[in-house]
């Protein structure tokens, strides 16, 4: 079972086809073997020759666990072909049905792992935080997805987007950061990163403490995304898109192409 959902998911990813959501042939699909499932197209990605450079986060908000009806977060891992410069435009014919979302990136100086961890340790083992853009895709159609769809699908995770600024956490009060999204010049989506289960660093210690059930741990150097404090937008090609963390700065991306979906719902 688990290795044939993880051929399905890595075939529509490479496809760019959807598919039915695993939950619906395996209803009773846990949210272990879905990490399992994941952990094995990782290893896949590896093998090919991509690095992972971090993890990220996803449904830490309460509106993203509205959203996609979950009522836990989770994760995913964050490969090196994942990350593109902000100076060139972002070419989405290579996804399926897009959205973007903006949030706070943990860079980290020093290895963090343990049952215990607590902001103070979070805060003291980061490096810099950045803002940044992660845009998320789902190789289930229509993003029809439950916890353990999302999970599989390694967090939903396609692009991130690191905006230049590197700032230090000492000082900054990261419970407590207005957020915006823009579009096209339209602020589309604010928030507070309080959201973000009562503060960002909170998210970065749930991580820690989830991934050593697998016997793994945060090292230096790994890109941490906590999640976002605002509701995904779904983009489509051609937009400006620009996000702002008050205290952090701000990121910015030209969007092109088509995502596949668009080809979908016309055929």
């Amino acid at each position: 079972m688990i290795e044939g959902f993880a051929d399905a998911l890595f075939s529509a990813e490479r496809q760019r086809r959807p598919i039915l959501p695993l939950t619906d042939s395996c209803p009773g699909l846990s949210v272990h073997d879905a990490y399992l499932i994941q952990r094995k197209n990782v290893e896949r990605r590896i093998a090919a020759g991509e690095r992972v450079l971090g993890h990220k986060i996803g449904l830490t908000a309460k509106a993203m666990q509205e959203l996609f009806n979950v009522c836990e977060p989770d994760y995913g891992h964050l490969l090196d072909t994942m990350f593109h410069d902000e100076k060139q435009p972002l070419d989405l014919a290579a996804l399926i049905d897009p959205q973007i979302e903006v949030e706070p990136a943990f860079v980290l100086g020093r290895r963090l792992s343990g049952p215990d961890l607590t902001i103070n340790d979070v805060i003291a083992a980061t490096e810099y935080i950045s803002v940044c853009f992660e845009v998320i895709d789902s190789r289930i159609i229509n993003w029809r997805v439950k916890l353990q769809d999302t999970v599989a699908d390694n967090g939903s995770s396609a692009q991130v987007i690191l905006g230049a600024a590197k700032v230090r956490p000492a000082g900054l009060d990261l419970a407590n950061l207005h957020t915006e999204l823009e579009v096209d010049g339209v602020v589309v989506e604010t928030g507070n990163t309080r959201a973000i289960l009562g503060h960002p660093a909170n998210g970065v210690a749930w991580l820690a403490r989830k991934i050593s059930e697998f016997g793994l741990a945060l090292e230096p150097g790994d890109v941490v995304l906590p999640g976002t404090c605002t509701r995904s937008y779904r983009i489509g090609g051609h937009q400006r898109v620009d996000g702002r963390i008050a205290g952090l700065g701000s990121v910015s991306v030209a969007l092109t192409g088509a995502p596949a979906i668009a080809n979908i719902r016309r055929t």
